[in-house]
């Protein structure tokens, strides 16, 4: 199999299933993109780790990178390699002293923990070919209201400053709110940009 490396393009509400979201992985050296429909708390593990938030304690795919460090495993590669009837199949592609070895894994859990270890990403181009898309991309793909701030929530932080928002955001992740603190640091960062 000729692998082609993906890149994670962001997270999106899916419009086929309610509660579910889409996954966007997006060819490297191409334009098109293949999006998997993941449940609610895997996106939100990914979501967490595209946008940098430090929980207080380890979720399940801190916990398991954590575990595998501790035995000296090292994700090297996740390979997404087959595709039926709509499932895609994941491979994680581990190795300790030298010996590596796959380890069969749902798509979202193998792409969770490849955020984390920051290890590549690949499919197939017959995998591509079938479930492959092309999108016009905007410059802001994670549009999902769960995870980012809505224009509501504009009004709801206009009052506070940027010290309070970040007081905030401090209690939100430790609280383990995680949509609270994406919604926070959405809001700061946006005040910071504009030089308020």
């Amino acid at each position: 199999m000729q692998k082609i490396k993906m890149n994670v393009l962001g997270l999106s509400v899916s419009q086929t299933q309610t509660g579910a979201y889409a996954l966007v992985l997006a060819e490297e050296n191409g334009d098109r993109r293949i999006p998997i429909i993941i449940g609610p708390v895997e996106a939100q593990s990914i979501a967490i780790q595209l946008e940098g938030l430090h929980p207080p304690r380890p979720l399940t795919h801190d916990l398991f990178k954590n575990i595998a460090q501790a035995f000296t495993i090292e994700l090297v590669e996740v390979v997404i390699y087959k595709l039926e009837e709509g499932i895609f199949y994941s491979e994680l592609i581990c190795e300790q002293n030298g010996n590596r070895i796959a380890v069969d894994s749902r798509t979202s859990d193998a792409v969770a923990l490849a955020l984390r270890f920051k290890c590549p990403i690949y499919t197939s181009d017959d995998i591509l070919k079938k479930a492959g898309i092309v999108i016009e991309v905007s410059d802001n793909v994670q549009d999902d209201d769960s995870f980012t701030a809505t224009a509501d929530d504009d009004e709801v932080y206009q009052a506070q400053t940027i010290e309070e928002l970040e007081k905030m955001l401090q209690q939100a992740v430790h609280d383990e709110n995680y949509e609270l603190a994406s919604e926070l640091r959405d809001e700061i960062l946006k005040r910071k940009e504009k030089g308020n």
